[in-house]
């Protein structure tokens, strides 16, 4: 049988052979993700099923990164049921404080995930490792919890929707564009439990953070994981932060899809998904006259260093306009250590940005930017629901980091190469 991705990896972690999509098959994971606002409740399945340990000390990561540093007396309460988990089960990834950041940008930077690999993590965006060639999805706490304690879980082998990305990237045109111009064609339920396969010459040229980021976007297409093969770019990254013994990793040629979508970029403007759904798609050119209120340049879509410094690039010499708020948020201390030692920080900081720590932040209406009834906003970010940043009458577009630049300098949706 030729296989896809999707089923190349699966029959990797699973005794019992993949014969066809559809099929319900048990899977070893390789690590098990909660964070914290998921963790607690999956703490609290475990305790219900009478655990006392969990499958791996190694392979259980814990990240508070929702609503840390901590907003309030409930989110510190929450973090505290998993801070006192993690010391109970001597789990060696625990991040929080210093060495924390939003967890689908620290784990690849931490060496934890890569190509073959099956996580599961209680928070929908766990699809992001399918950039480096991983089978990643979301689960509910419940089933986190069953993972945990056992080190396996069962899935139905997806379908896989095959896209090829032809063409040449124009300028200002990068992985979220495409991701959100396929969102677009796709639906937000265009995708459900298929496995989204990209290929073609634009995504063997992409980097491997422009990848992430779109795999990360697999589920607003209501995807069950976002896959791209696992070339030398990726084998250079995950040994560049650690991992050793990596191979290269690609579906079977004449695989079988259910689907085959195909489109040429080179005449591609930088997309923009409007309220309130995230496939509703249009050029920047088509919005150009929408007014904002706040810029926020993060997330663990948009949040990585080569974020930062795509917005730093549009931005530099500029100053926020007047009535704008412009939140820079680097997803890791990494990435904020490079923002800072390459001067992007200080470019920020000039502009009249205000910067963040690490954290998730507004993305989910957390906290360091809710919006009020009636404001707009511009987000790196990767999901615009109705009351998604804060009030149920205010309104989040969703777009790349140099549209976002612009738009903090200008104070409306704006196409970078107009600055």
């Amino acid at each position: 049988m030729r296989q896809t991705l999707a089923q190349k990896i699966l029959q990797q972690h699973t005794d019992e052979p993949i014969t066809a999509d559809g099929q319900i098959i048990s899977c070893r994971v390789s690590l098990v993700l909660a964070n914290d606002i998921t963790a607690p409740l999956a703490i609290k399945s475990m305790r219900g099923m009478g655990v006392s340990k969990v499958f791996d000390q190694d392979k259980v990561a814990l990240v508070c990164d929702h609503f840390t540093p901590n907003k309030d007396i409930d989110s510190a309460e929450q973090v505290k049921v998993v801070r006192d988990f993690a010391r109970e089960m001597g789990i060696t990834h625990y991040y929080e404080g210093g060495n924390v950041g939003v967890e689908h940008a620290i784990l690849p930077e931490y060496g934890l995930v890569g190509p073959g690999d099956i996580i599961v993590g209680a928070d929908s965006h766990t699809c992001t490792y399918g950039g480096l060639g991983a089978f990643a999805t979301g689960l509910g706490s419940t089933d986190i919890a069953a993972a945990m304690a056992l080190g396996e879980t069962w899935f139905k082998v997806p379908e896989t929707i095959r896209v090829t990305v032809t063409g040449t990237l124009p300028e200002y045109v990068g992985g979220k564009d495409i991701i959100l111009y396929t969102i677009g064609q796709l639906g937000v339920a265009g995708a459900l439990y298929k496995a989204l396969e990209f290929g073609g010459e634009v995504i063997d040229a992409l980097s491997v953070e422009a990848r992430m980021t779109m795999a990360n976007m697999a589920i607003e297409a209501g995807g069950k994981v976002g896959l791209f093969a696992a070339d030398a770019k990726t084998l250079d990254y995950c040994q560049a932060h650690g991992r050793h013994g990596d191979t290269a990793l690609a579906a079977d040629p004449g695989a079988t899809y259910s689907r085959e979508l195909s489109f040429d970029v080179t005449t591609m403007s930088p997309q923009i998904a409007c309220p309130h759904l995230p496939d509703n798609v249009r050029p920047v050119e088509e919005v150009s006259a929408v007014r904002v209120d706040q810029v926020v340049l993060g997330s663990c879509t948009n949040g990585r260093i080569s974020d930062l410094r795509a917005a730093a690039a549009i931005i530099k010499g500029h100053k926020v306009a007047k009535g704008v708020r412009f939140i820079v948020i680097p997803a890791s201390p990494s990435a904020y250590s490079t923002a800072l030692d390459e001067g992007l920080l200080r470019i920020f900081l000039d502009a009249g940005a205000i910067i963040s720590p690490p954290t998730c932040g507004p993305c989910l209406g957390g906290h360091m930017g809710i919006l009020a009834g009636g404001e707009r906003c511009l987000a790196t970010t990767n999901r615009n629901f109705k009351g998604r940043m804060g009030s149920l009458k205010s309104e989040v577009y969703l777009a790349g980091p140099a549209v976002a630049a612009a738009t903090a300098v200008t104070g409306h949706i704006t196409h970078p190469g107009t600055l």
